[in-house]
């Protein structure tokens, strides 16, 4: 708990930023971590089965079981191999595997493995060592079942003889303990350990030997372990009693002390052992082999018989054993021996690169991780020794990690800068470790780092406003094209989801926009004549959270389509059967009248071209093309059918074409009351129904035809009386329609002329003056005409323009 507020501390004094405080806690930290750091000690006997118990970690620690899981706690053994583990769930800590002490530590009394305690959040490690206890499993073995020994038959009492020795893999108290004899005359045991530790055994003369009297001597030699049961192994001295040899071999030195690097290679002289024999012939050649030397040694080095040269045959290893004894026996001939002592003393050669050791390892950290996160823990091992043995770590690159060396060689990989996945996703860091020896030798690991997404894009459109464009009279649901946005974060944080702003006051816009893939569609048919364009805003947003969103600007124009028929506005569908008056006397380009036509379309579907379909004199009237007017094609002649008929085509230029028709009748007159007659008679034509009505009209106008003249006759005269009487009150009108303006009178001489239909007694009433004449509205082509008109038909009643 003390170093978790440690480590919130020094948290908050980094994000502080006052350095010197943050040095002053880290020391702190340090000092309280080594406070803290007692050591677990355990002990486990050997041979134990796998998940056997060793101890319950969170009793010791006092720590809560819940921490155990939550700070991630675990075991990390020194080394590759873990032999032990920790259940997060219980606190117990068990071992892997059987551990067998003679395979784990077998050069060493003491076998001792080491181990951590882990813990995240904060972190935190504690040492341990569990110390594998010696089991006696393992029975004293002597190298030769049989030994041979010579003795001088003229050895006094008291000769003492060495005898190889037996090994025992177990150690302390069920190691070797004592050797016994069986039962003789001449020899007992003497057996005890030098100043180097090393156990030995002689045989001693007891008794005066006699070749003549016993030429051998058959011994049993026992040697027995302390432990409980005892173990015990045996092996057969064979004594030779041969005759008096005068001198016996004598060694220059009787400690032979070499130093030899560990990586000499084989077939290296060691050192030569040298033992002289006065006597001559076969009692003065000296022979040379080892003695009481252990296995493993006699492995190591070669010893030739007759030179004593001493060389080097397998691999030496500083870290495996670091000094090696002989013991080199010289024999003469006459079988008379002396002894010498060889010590190699192994020296260190950087031949170990360092080992890395990856601990903790987080596979993906998220973009917006503050500096000096923690990404990794490992430890660096080096097994050579001294400057050997030293390690330096460092990263590959110029990356944004760093390291922090902690304790024990351990190492922190942290963040040294902010991280951002769009730049770049992962991160392959090698970390190379390097010794401090002569010739430097390094090794590499490499940890692999997921950069985790971060929701800190918006979606961004490719455009910020998007123009598109549809026909009308459209087809719902159709597609008129797609809004594109991309973000740069990855996974859901990326999915940009696409929607329609809705605006206040507005009503639902007849778009729809895809969710997922940003298609526009327009729902229902559009008209480019309410409608012509229209602007809206949609909303990129992406799916993290929380979401971050962007818009443009959807701009949707409307397209016309041709489909509105041109409207004929003037000559009204309505307009009397009469319709406009023309004079007798109309030159060429006389304005008839004008066709005044709209389409509520746009563009060339609204351009109107004008063309006179149909006409009862061909040749006489035409229309222009672009303005509708009706003018005459030439000047009127008495040859003219009074009646005509015109029939004009008004056409827009959409594809396809659309067309509109108007029948515009034309009179022919020569005055008033022409023109009156002439709307009498059409509208009694127009009045007729069928064969049965024309024959009783032909019936009636016979019977009464006589009675009909004589009433018209007197009309006529009292008309002309009443128009002679007005007249003299009207001004005088223009003989011909060119003396006015376009062809009409003055607006201040313009009258309304009334007839009373169905009669042949017209009467021409003075009104009002009107300005203007025709009705308001009408294009001014019509007004000239119906002045003009109504000027000639004055004079031909009038005569003067009474």
């Amino acid at each position: 708990e003390s170093g978790w507020l440690f480590w919130r501390a020094m948290e908050r004094e980094r994000h502080s930023g006052d350095s010197k405080r943050q040095v002053i806690l880290f020391i702190m930290f340090v000092c309280m971590c080594q406070i803290w750091a007692e050591t677990l000690r355990y002990s486990l006997p050997e041979e134990m089965e796998r998940d056997s118990f060793v101890a319950n970690i969170a009793k010791d620690l006092g720590v809560p079981l819940s921490q155990l899981a939550a700070r991630k706690a675990r075991v990390v053994s020194e080394g590759n191999e873990q032999l032990f583990q920790l259940n997060q769930n219980t606190g117990v800590l068990t071992a892997k595997e059987s551990l067998d002490r003679e395979e784990i530590c077998p050069q060493s009394d003491t076998c001792t493995l080491f181990f951590k305690i882990f813990f995240e959040n904060p972190l935190q490690l504690i040492r341990g060592e569990v110390e594998v206890r010696d089991v006696n499993d393992n029975s004293p073995v002597f190298p030769e079942k049989e030994m041979v020994l010579k003795i001088l038959e003229t050895a006094s009492p008291g000769s003492r003889f060495p005898l190889e020795s037996a090994q025992d893999k177990d150690v302390g108290s069920n190691g070797l303990q004592n050797y016994s004899l069986g039962s003789n005359e001449h020899f007992s045991l003497a057996f005890g350990a030098g100043k180097d530790g090393v156990k030995y055994v002689e045989l001693v003369l007891q008794r005066q030997l006699d070749r003549e009297e016993q030429g051998e001597l058959n011994l049993l030699l026992i040697a027995a372990d302390g432990g409980s049961p005892p173990r015990s192994g045996t092996a057969q001295v064979r004594v030779v009693v041969v005759d008096a040899n005068d001198n016996m071999p004598v060694f220059e030195r009787e400690v032979y002390e070499v130093r030899l690097a560990e990586n000499s290679p084989p077939e290296q002289l060691v050192v030569r052992v040298v033992a002289a024999d006065p006597d001559e012939g076969s009692y003065g050649e000296v022979r040379y082999s080892f003695t009481q030397t252990t296995e493993r040694t006699r492995q190591l080095f070669q010893l030739n018989p007759a030179t004593g040269e001493i060389r080097v045959v397998g691999n030496l290893d500083f870290e495996e054993t670091k000094t090696h004894k002989m013991v080199v026996k010289a024999t003469d001939g006459g079988e008379l021996s002396a002894h010498c002592k060889v010590q190699v003393e192994v020296l260190d050669v950087n031949d170990n690169a360092p080992e890395i050791a990856l601990t903790s390892l987080t596979a993906s950290i998220p973009e917006d991780a503050p500096p000096r996160t923690v990404v990794a823990l490992f430890s660096v091992r080096d097994r050579d020794s001294g400057d050997n043995g030293r390690t330096e770590c460092s990263i590959d690159g110029d990356l944004p990690f760093s390291l922090t060396p902690t304790f024990d060689n351990y190492y922190e990989l942290r963040t040294n800068a902010a991280l951002d996945r769009e730049s770049k996703a992962q991160y392959n860091i090698t970390i190379t470790a390097t010794d401090w020896g002569t010739t430097r030798l390094n090794s590499r690991e490499s940890i692999f780092v997921q950069i985790s997404d971060v929701n800190d894009n918006s979606p961004e459109f490719t455009q910020e406003i998007y123009t598109m464009s549809v026909t009308e009279n459209n087809r719902p649901m159709l597609r008129i094209g797609s809004m594109n946005a991309t973000d740069a974060d990855a996974g859901k944080n990326a999915r940009v989801n696409y929607a329609l702003v809705q605006q206040e006051g507005k009503e639902q816009p007849d778009v729809s926009v895809n969710a997922e893939t940003g298609d526009v569609y327009i729902l229902r048919p559009l008209d480019y004549e309410k409608v012509r364009a229209f602007e809206l805003a949609v909303s990129a947003s992406d799916g993290g959270s929380p979401p971050l969103s962007t818009q443009a600007l959807l701009r949707v124009v409307v397209r016309d389509e041709n489909d509105n028929t041109p409207v004929v506005l003037h000559p009204p569908h309505d307009s009397s059967a009469a319709g406009e008056l023309v004079p007798r006397w109309a030159p060429s380009g006389y304005l008839v009248a004008k066709v005044v036509a709209v389409d509520a379309d746009a563009g060339q579907n609204a351009w109107l071209s004008y063309e006179l379909a149909t006409a009862t004199e061909p040749g006489l009237f035409r229309v222009e093309l672009h303005s509708g007017e009706v003018r005459t094609a030439r000047a009127v002649t008495e040859r003219d059918a009074p009646r005509q008929r015109l029939v004009v085509s008004v056409r827009d230029r959409g594809q396809p074409p659309r067309s509109a028709t108007v029948t515009l009748p034309v009179a022919l007159v020569d005055g008033f009351s022409e023109a009156h007659l002439r709307v009498s008679e059409e509208e009694a034509a127009a009045d007729t129904d069928g064969p049965l009505t024309l024959y009783l009209i032909v019936s009636l106008a016979c019977v009464s035809a006589l009675f009909l003249a004589t009433a018209v006759a007197a009309a006529v005269v009292k008309v002309r009386q009443v128009l002679r009487r007005e007249a003299e009150t009207l001004p005088t009108f223009p003989t011909t329609a060119t003396e006015s303006s376009a062809g009409s009178l003055p607006r201040s001489y313009v009258y309304d002329v009334c007839f009373a239909a169905g009669t042949v007694n017209s009467e021409f009433r003075f009104l009002r003056p009107l300005f203007p004449c025709f009705p308001a509205g009408l294009p001014p082509g019509l007004g000239e005409q119906r002045s003009s008109v109504c000027s000639q038909d004055a004079a031909n009643l009038g005569g003067e323009g009474d």
